[in-house]
């Protein structure tokens, strides 16, 4: 029966107390006798880091081995988990346990000092990747990387040849010139995508934003009915639809209406697709009914949801919305057509007020369309009191081109 022993805890021990547990990195060592072990420590025993840093040094008549429990070569083992070493007393049949440490012992060959290379950190992952395809990728990868590098040094050439054209060019036109150019490209491809569709070369000024753009035959022509509704209104009903704050744009034209004809029955039916733009503009979510109580025939139904709205999902569902932008381009064909219904002139402080936007925007986007802006003749004090000043926008051929206007911020002054 194999004898038995017990295991006794040590009290507390420090650092200097911990048993060292060696290994050696090129095989194991046939006679431990043979080797003289020198355990060395850090003086600075005040610092918490550096107190319990240790080496070992193992020496022989023929190599010498060197081991340290910090820095690069030294097991990470140490600082995850706990050692203990067993001592037994064969007397006693008692086992005393100690803390240990490890060491992993590597020869020291002399005449040479051990060297470790930095780690480069100005290489990225993708380069390291490369160096490891490089030396053990097979032929696939290898030709991979070489393709991959290839084009990279003509991505690299295109690039030198793209900047020295520019500079080239920056130097013939200027900085100024190039940035005014770009500004100008982009706030005409901005507003471009919010206004009717413009021919700024047609001989008469009818043609310049064409009306069957605005509203085609097919469409005019199922504006009938709404349109009659529209011409049938007494002056009692125009004039409560003007004290409930009613479209006013819509309402002047309705009481300068022809008294008949062809031309009546044209602006009758423009004014009821002004009441449809002007409410839609007034509206954030519009719901799939938009215009059954008025009347709107289908076909007018489906061309303001495709032209004026966006679609977005809320709740699973699909939602048509006017968006800033949206709201900007239903101002724009707006005005358009009022310039057909006033010949070629049109109220934009009415329509501003109807559109329920500000005078600045309203004239930035006549502006954008190349009208000619009427200011009002400046009256006395009392008659301009009585009557509110309209500012008027009417197509002049050839059209105008406004500057660009840039807002500069006053600075404020330091005290």
């Amino acid at each position: 029966m194999a004898a038995s022993c017990s295991l006794v805890c040590c009290g507390e021990e420090t650092e200097s107390d911990k048993a060292a547990i060696v290994r050696f990195s090129n095989g194991c060592v046939t006679n431990a006798e043979s080797l003289d072990f020198s355990l060395y420590k850090n003086r600075d025993e005040n610092n918490p880091r550096k107190k319990s840093r240790r080496i070992l040094v193992a020496e022989s008549n023929r190599l010498s081995y060197v081991g340290q429990n910090f820095g690069a070569g030294s097991l990470k083992c140490n600082s995850l988990c706990k050692y203990y070493v067993g001592v037994l007393n064969k007397q006693t049949m008692q086992m005393e346990v100690h803390n240990a440490v490890l060491f992993n012992m590597q020869p020291v060959i002399p005449g040479e000092t051990p060297t470790t290379k930095p780690q480069d950190t100005s290489q990225s992952y993708r380069d390291k990747v490369d160096m490891l395809i490089e030396a053990f990728g097979t032929n696939k990868q290898k030709r991979a990387l070489a393709s991959r590098r290839l084009n990279q040094v003509g991505s690299n050439a295109l690039q030198t040849a793209v900047a020295k054209a520019a500079t080239s060019v920056i130097e013939k036109k200027g900085l100024e010139a190039l940035q005014q150019e770009v500004v100008e490209t982009e706030s005409q491809e901005t507003l471009a995508s919010h206004l009717p569709p413009c021919n700024p070369n047609a001989g008469k000024r009818e043609d310049v934003y064409p009306f069957d753009e605005l509203l085609s035959p097919v469409e005019l022509a199922a504006l009938e009915q709404p349109g009659s509704k529209m011409a049938a209104l007494t002056k009692e009903e125009l004039q409560k639809m003007r004290d409930e704050g009613g479209s006013l744009s819509v309402v002047k034209h309705l009481e300068s209406m022809p008294s008949e004809g062809e031309a009546r029955e044209r602006i009758a039916r423009c004014a009821f697709y002004l009441s449809l733009l002007l409410k839609l503009a007034s509206q954030k979510n519009i719901p799939r009914k938009f215009g059954h109580d008025e009347g709107c025939p289908r076909i007018i139904q489906i061309k303001l949801f495709r032209t004026f709205t966006v679609e977005s999902f809320n709740n699973g569902r699909v939602q048509n919305m006017v968006s800033t932008s949206m709201r900007a381009k239903l101002a724009g064909y707006s005005l358009a057509l009022l310039l057909h219904m006033g010949h070629m002139t049109a109220d934009l402080s009415l329509l501003h007020r109807d559109l329920g936007i500000t005078e600045a925007k309203m004239i930035e986007i006549a502006k954008s369309m190349g009208l000619s802006l009427i200011k009002p003749a400046r009256a006395k004090r009392d008659e301009a009191a009585l009557s509110d000043d309209h500012r008027q926008a009417t197509v002049a051929l050839p059209l105008v081109k406004y500057d660009k206007f840039v807002e500069q911020r006053k600075r404020k002054k330091m005290h």
